[in-house]
Protein backbone atom coordinates (compact mmCIF):
# COMPACT_ATOMS: atom_id res chain seq x y z
CA UNK A 1 0.00 0.00 0.00
CA UNK A 2 2.70 2.34 0.83
CA UNK A 3 6.01 1.51 -2.07
CA UNK A 4 9.28 3.26 -1.70
CA UNK A 5 10.49 5.19 -4.92
CA UNK A 6 13.73 5.61 -5.70
CA UNK A 7 13.92 9.10 -7.03
CA UNK A 8 17.45 8.21 -8.76
CA UNK A 9 15.76 6.71 -12.25
CA UNK A 10 12.84 9.35 -12.10
CA UNK A 11 15.55 11.89 -12.16
CA UNK A 12 18.13 10.54 -14.96
CA UNK A 13 15.97 7.54 -16.08
CA UNK A 14 14.57 6.71 -19.74
CA UNK A 15 10.86 7.40 -20.69
CA UNK A 16 9.84 4.20 -19.52
CA UNK A 17 11.05 4.12 -16.32
CA UNK A 18 9.51 7.30 -15.60
CA UNK A 19 6.54 6.20 -16.38
CA UNK A 20 6.54 3.40 -14.16
CA UNK A 21 7.19 5.59 -11.18
CA UNK A 22 4.78 7.61 -12.36
CA UNK A 23 2.27 4.97 -12.39
CA UNK A 24 3.55 3.03 -9.41
CA UNK A 25 2.76 6.71 -7.43
CA UNK A 26 -0.94 7.34 -8.92
CA UNK A 27 -1.93 4.28 -7.34
CA UNK A 28 -0.17 4.63 -3.81
CA UNK A 29 -1.97 8.33 -3.57
CA UNK A 30 -5.32 6.47 -4.47
CA UNK A 31 -4.93 4.33 -1.73
CA UNK A 32 -2.92 5.54 1.82
CA UNK A 33 -1.86 8.90 -0.05
CA UNK A 34 2.00 8.24 1.56
CA UNK A 35 5.13 7.03 -0.23
CA UNK A 36 8.61 6.41 1.09
CA UNK A 37 11.49 8.18 -0.94
CA UNK A 38 14.83 7.19 -1.34
CA UNK A 39 17.43 8.53 -3.79
CA UNK A 40 16.99 12.40 -2.29
CA UNK A 41 20.15 13.24 -1.65
CA UNK A 42 19.85 14.76 1.37
CA UNK A 43 22.83 14.37 3.98
CA UNK A 44 22.06 12.48 6.96
CA UNK A 45 24.45 14.07 8.42
CA UNK A 46 22.28 17.71 8.30
CA UNK A 47 19.29 15.54 9.86
CA UNK A 48 20.98 14.55 12.38
CA UNK A 49 22.76 18.44 13.56
CA UNK A 50 19.12 19.40 13.10
CA UNK A 51 18.30 16.92 15.65
CA UNK A 52 21.19 17.18 18.13
CA UNK A 53 20.75 21.45 18.24
CA UNK A 54 17.20 21.48 18.50
CA UNK A 55 17.36 18.64 21.49
CA UNK A 56 19.51 20.69 23.59
CA UNK A 57 16.92 23.50 23.12
CA UNK A 58 13.77 21.14 24.02
CA UNK A 59 16.03 19.84 27.22
CA UNK A 60 15.92 23.42 28.75
CA UNK A 61 13.50 24.20 31.38
CA UNK A 62 10.22 25.61 30.70
CA UNK A 63 10.96 28.63 32.04
CA UNK A 64 13.71 29.78 29.70
CA UNK A 65 11.38 28.55 26.55
CA UNK A 66 8.30 30.11 27.65
CA UNK A 67 9.54 33.86 25.93
CA UNK A 68 9.55 31.90 22.64
CA UNK A 69 5.62 30.55 22.55
CA UNK A 70 3.53 31.31 19.78
CA UNK A 71 0.05 29.87 18.43
CA UNK A 72 -0.35 26.94 16.13
CA UNK A 73 0.66 28.47 12.87
CA UNK A 74 3.43 31.36 14.67
CA UNK A 75 7.30 31.21 14.37
CA UNK A 76 8.53 29.85 17.60
CA UNK A 77 8.05 27.13 20.82
CA UNK A 78 4.91 25.17 20.60
CA UNK A 79 5.06 24.02 24.06
CA UNK A 80 2.81 21.27 26.02
CA UNK A 81 -1.04 21.75 25.32
CA UNK A 82 -0.68 24.34 22.50
CA UNK A 83 -2.47 21.68 19.72
CA UNK A 84 -4.42 18.69 19.22
CA UNK A 85 -4.81 17.38 15.95
CA UNK A 86 -7.66 15.41 16.38
CA UNK A 87 -10.03 18.91 16.38
CA UNK A 88 -9.12 19.00 12.75
CA UNK A 89 -11.87 16.00 12.38
CA UNK A 90 -13.97 17.26 14.34
CA UNK A 91 -12.93 15.18 17.56
CA UNK A 92 -12.23 16.97 20.95
CA UNK A 93 -9.18 15.32 21.86
CA UNK A 94 -6.55 15.43 24.42
CA UNK A 95 -3.84 17.99 23.79
CA UNK A 96 -0.82 15.92 21.98
CA UNK A 97 2.27 15.26 23.54
CA UNK A 98 4.71 16.91 21.94
CA UNK A 99 6.45 19.80 21.78
CA UNK A 100 7.62 21.95 18.34
CA UNK A 101 9.61 24.83 17.26
CA UNK A 102 7.99 25.66 13.87
CA UNK A 103 9.78 28.09 11.46
CA UNK A 104 7.58 29.20 8.28
CA UNK A 105 8.53 31.28 5.00
CA UNK A 106 9.64 34.50 5.00
CA UNK A 107 10.81 36.17 2.27
CA UNK A 108 8.98 39.31 1.80
CA UNK A 109 6.09 38.95 -1.29
CA UNK A 110 6.62 42.75 -1.87
CA UNK A 111 2.47 43.00 -0.57
CA UNK A 112 1.80 44.18 3.03
CA UNK A 113 -1.38 42.31 3.64
CA UNK A 114 0.13 38.98 2.21
CA UNK A 115 3.99 39.64 4.17
CA UNK A 116 2.24 40.00 7.46
CA UNK A 117 0.23 37.17 7.56
CA UNK A 118 2.27 34.34 5.95
CA UNK A 119 5.89 35.93 5.52
CA UNK A 120 6.85 36.98 8.83
CA UNK A 121 10.59 36.83 9.93
CA UNK A 122 11.98 33.37 11.48
CA UNK A 123 12.44 33.51 15.49
CA UNK A 124 15.64 31.82 16.58
CA UNK A 125 15.98 30.55 19.81
CA UNK A 126 19.73 31.96 21.19
CA UNK A 127 19.82 28.64 23.34
CA UNK A 128 20.63 27.34 20.16
CA UNK A 129 22.55 28.75 17.86
CA UNK A 130 24.03 26.05 15.47
CA UNK A 131 19.78 25.59 14.42
CA UNK A 132 20.28 28.49 11.99
CA UNK A 133 22.66 27.71 9.80
CA UNK A 134 21.21 23.98 9.47
CA UNK A 135 17.49 24.93 9.51
CA UNK A 136 18.50 27.57 6.34
CA UNK A 137 20.68 24.29 4.63
CA UNK A 138 17.96 22.10 5.42
CA UNK A 139 15.15 24.17 3.57
CA UNK A 140 17.05 25.35 0.78
CA UNK A 141 17.39 21.22 -0.06
CA UNK A 142 13.59 20.78 0.95
CA UNK A 143 12.50 23.50 -1.62
CA UNK A 144 14.61 21.97 -4.49
CA UNK A 145 13.35 18.21 -3.45
CA UNK A 146 9.46 19.48 -2.61
CA UNK A 147 9.62 20.56 -6.98
CA UNK A 148 10.97 17.37 -7.84
CA UNK A 149 8.07 15.75 -6.32
CA UNK A 150 5.32 17.74 -7.29
CA UNK A 151 6.69 17.58 -11.15
CA UNK A 152 6.53 13.57 -10.15
CA UNK A 153 3.15 13.93 -9.03
CA UNK A 154 2.10 15.83 -11.96
CA UNK A 155 3.21 13.40 -14.48
CA UNK A 156 1.48 10.53 -12.06
CA UNK A 157 -1.85 12.38 -13.53
CA UNK A 158 -0.93 12.95 -16.74
CA UNK A 159 -0.89 16.64 -16.72
CA UNK A 160 2.37 19.04 -18.09
CA UNK A 161 5.24 18.93 -15.67
CA UNK A 162 4.51 22.52 -14.21
CA UNK A 163 0.94 21.34 -13.48
CA UNK A 164 2.00 22.11 -9.68
CA UNK A 165 5.38 23.91 -10.17
CA UNK A 166 3.81 27.00 -11.88
CA UNK A 167 2.01 27.70 -8.16
CA UNK A 168 5.59 27.66 -6.38
CA UNK A 169 7.38 30.11 -7.61
CA UNK A 170 7.17 32.11 -3.95
CA UNK A 171 5.21 29.67 -2.05
CA UNK A 172 5.07 29.43 1.63
CA UNK A 173 6.35 26.44 3.50
CA UNK A 174 6.33 25.26 7.73
CA UNK A 175 8.87 23.19 8.76
CA UNK A 176 8.52 22.35 12.37
CA UNK A 177 10.65 19.91 14.51
CA UNK A 178 8.60 17.68 16.97
CA UNK A 179 9.90 16.44 20.06
CA UNK A 180 7.97 13.43 21.49
CA UNK A 181 9.75 12.75 25.17
CA UNK A 182 9.12 10.05 27.27
CA UNK A 183 6.18 9.94 30.19
CA UNK A 184 9.39 11.17 32.02
CA UNK A 185 8.59 14.83 30.54
CA UNK A 186 4.69 14.41 29.73
CA UNK A 187 3.23 12.16 32.58
CA UNK A 188 1.16 8.85 31.75
CA UNK A 189 -1.13 9.39 28.62
CA UNK A 190 -4.80 10.32 29.24
CA UNK A 191 -7.27 8.11 27.27
CA UNK A 192 -7.40 8.77 23.53
CA UNK A 193 -4.27 11.15 24.42
CA UNK A 194 -1.74 10.79 21.26
CA UNK A 195 2.06 11.90 20.45
CA UNK A 196 0.02 13.66 17.29
CA UNK A 197 -3.58 12.80 17.49
CA UNK A 198 -5.53 11.42 14.27
CA UNK A 199 -5.69 13.90 11.40
CA UNK A 200 -4.44 14.80 7.86
CA UNK A 201 -2.32 17.12 6.77
CA UNK A 202 -4.16 20.02 5.50
CA UNK A 203 -1.88 21.39 2.57
CA UNK A 204 0.02 20.36 -0.67
CA UNK A 205 2.95 18.17 0.36
CA UNK A 206 4.78 17.19 3.39
CA UNK A 207 7.93 15.66 3.59
CA UNK A 208 8.76 13.46 6.87
CA UNK A 209 12.12 12.63 8.30
CA UNK A 210 11.26 10.38 10.98
CA UNK A 211 12.87 8.09 13.92
CA UNK A 212 11.90 4.59 13.75
CA UNK A 213 9.99 3.84 17.37
CA UNK A 214 7.40 1.97 19.28
CA UNK A 215 5.32 5.34 19.61
CA UNK A 216 5.94 6.11 16.29
CA UNK A 217 3.79 7.00 12.96
CA UNK A 218 0.45 4.87 12.09
CA UNK A 219 -1.64 5.33 8.44
CA UNK A 220 -5.17 4.61 8.36
CA UNK A 221 -6.61 3.02 4.89
CA UNK A 222 -10.19 1.67 4.89
CA UNK A 223 -9.24 -1.68 3.90
CA UNK A 224 -6.43 -2.08 6.79
CA UNK A 225 -7.39 0.30 9.49
CA UNK A 226 -4.57 1.46 11.60
CA UNK A 227 -0.95 0.26 10.58
CA UNK A 228 2.63 1.00 11.74
CA UNK A 229 3.95 3.01 8.64
CA UNK A 230 6.85 1.16 6.86
CA UNK A 231 9.95 2.48 7.47
CA UNK A 232 14.01 2.51 5.68
CA UNK A 233 17.17 3.96 6.64
CA UNK A 234 17.71 7.65 4.74
CA UNK A 235 14.11 7.57 3.56
CA UNK A 236 11.90 10.84 3.72
CA UNK A 237 8.15 9.44 4.41
CA UNK A 238 5.61 11.62 1.96
CA UNK A 239 2.61 12.24 1.90
CA UNK A 240 -0.41 14.43 0.15
CA UNK A 241 -2.64 16.77 2.52
CA UNK A 242 -6.02 17.97 2.02
CA UNK A 243 -5.66 21.09 -0.56
CA UNK A 244 -3.89 18.63 -3.02
CA UNK A 245 -6.46 15.87 -2.38
CA UNK A 246 -9.34 18.72 -3.40
CA UNK A 247 -6.95 19.74 -5.99
CA UNK A 248 -7.02 16.05 -7.87
CA UNK A 249 -10.91 16.42 -7.04
CA UNK A 250 -10.66 13.19 -4.48
CA UNK A 251 -8.87 11.02 -7.03
CA UNK A 252 -6.07 10.78 -4.19
CA UNK A 253 -6.69 10.53 -0.82
CA UNK A 254 -5.06 12.88 1.85
CA UNK A 255 -2.90 10.41 4.15
CA UNK A 256 -5.05 10.24 7.40
CA UNK A 257 -1.92 9.14 10.14
CA UNK A 258 -1.49 9.72 13.92
CA UNK A 259 1.76 9.27 16.18
CA UNK A 260 1.44 6.56 19.18
CA UNK A 261 1.84 7.93 22.76
CA UNK A 262 5.20 6.98 24.31
CA UNK A 263 5.04 2.37 24.61
CA UNK A 264 4.10 1.69 27.77
CA UNK A 265 7.03 -1.24 27.85
CA UNK A 266 9.13 1.83 26.81
CA UNK A 267 8.08 4.62 28.54
CA UNK A 268 11.27 6.49 28.10
CA UNK A 269 11.15 6.61 24.29
CA UNK A 270 12.13 9.91 22.79
CA UNK A 271 11.80 10.57 18.87
CA UNK A 272 11.96 13.85 17.21
CA UNK A 273 10.66 14.08 13.58
CA UNK A 274 12.20 17.05 11.18
CA UNK A 275 8.41 18.07 9.30
CA UNK A 276 7.94 20.14 6.24
CA UNK A 277 5.31 21.21 4.95
CA UNK A 278 5.18 22.68 1.52
CA UNK A 279 2.41 24.86 -0.26
CA UNK A 280 1.56 26.94 -3.39
CA UNK A 281 1.99 30.99 -3.74
CA UNK A 282 -0.57 32.48 -1.75
CA UNK A 283 -3.67 33.33 -3.18
CA UNK A 284 -3.79 30.31 -5.76
CA UNK A 285 -6.73 29.32 -7.31
CA UNK A 286 -7.48 25.62 -6.53
CA UNK A 287 -10.14 24.25 -8.82
CA UNK A 288 -10.63 20.30 -9.15
CA UNK A 289 -8.87 18.80 -11.43
CA UNK A 290 -12.10 17.75 -13.69
CA UNK A 291 -12.98 13.97 -14.85
CA UNK A 292 -11.55 11.40 -16.00
CA UNK A 293 -8.78 12.51 -13.53
CA UNK A 294 -10.74 14.18 -11.02
CA UNK A 295 -13.82 12.56 -9.50
CA UNK A 296 -15.30 15.44 -7.16
CA UNK A 297 -16.35 18.49 -8.66
CA UNK A 298 -15.68 20.51 -5.25
CA UNK A 299 -16.33 24.42 -5.85
CA UNK A 300 -12.99 26.46 -6.04
CA UNK A 301 -10.70 27.72 -3.60
CA UNK A 302 -8.45 30.47 -1.95
CA UNK A 303 -5.50 27.98 -1.24
CA UNK A 304 -4.46 29.82 1.58
CA UNK A 305 -7.87 30.90 3.20
CA UNK A 306 -8.23 27.19 3.01
CA UNK A 307 -4.58 26.20 5.12
CA UNK A 308 -5.48 29.01 7.59
CA UNK A 309 -8.76 27.49 8.77
CA UNK A 310 -7.55 24.43 8.84
CA UNK A 311 -4.70 25.71 11.00
CA UNK A 312 -7.15 27.65 13.46
CA UNK A 313 -9.21 24.35 14.19
CA UNK A 314 -6.44 22.95 16.18
CA UNK A 315 -4.41 25.52 17.93
CA UNK A 316 -5.21 25.00 21.93
CA UNK A 317 -3.97 28.58 22.52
Amino acid sequence: MIPTIDLGPWLTGDAAARARIAATVDEALCSAGFLLVTGHGVDPGLRAAIREAARGFFRLPAAVKEPYAVRVGGRGWLGPGAEANGYAEGTATPPDLKESWSFAAEEPSGDPAVDAEWFLPNVWPAEAPRLRPLVSAYVARMRGLSDHLLELLAAALGGPGDLFTRHTRHPTWGFNVNWYPGTDVVGPPEPGQFRIGPHTDFGTVTVLDRQRGRGGLQVHTDEDGWQDAPWEPDSFTVNIGDLMARWTGDRWRSGRHRVLPPPADAPAEELMSLVWFYECDPGTRVTPLPAPVGRHAYEPVDSHAYLRAKLDAIGLG
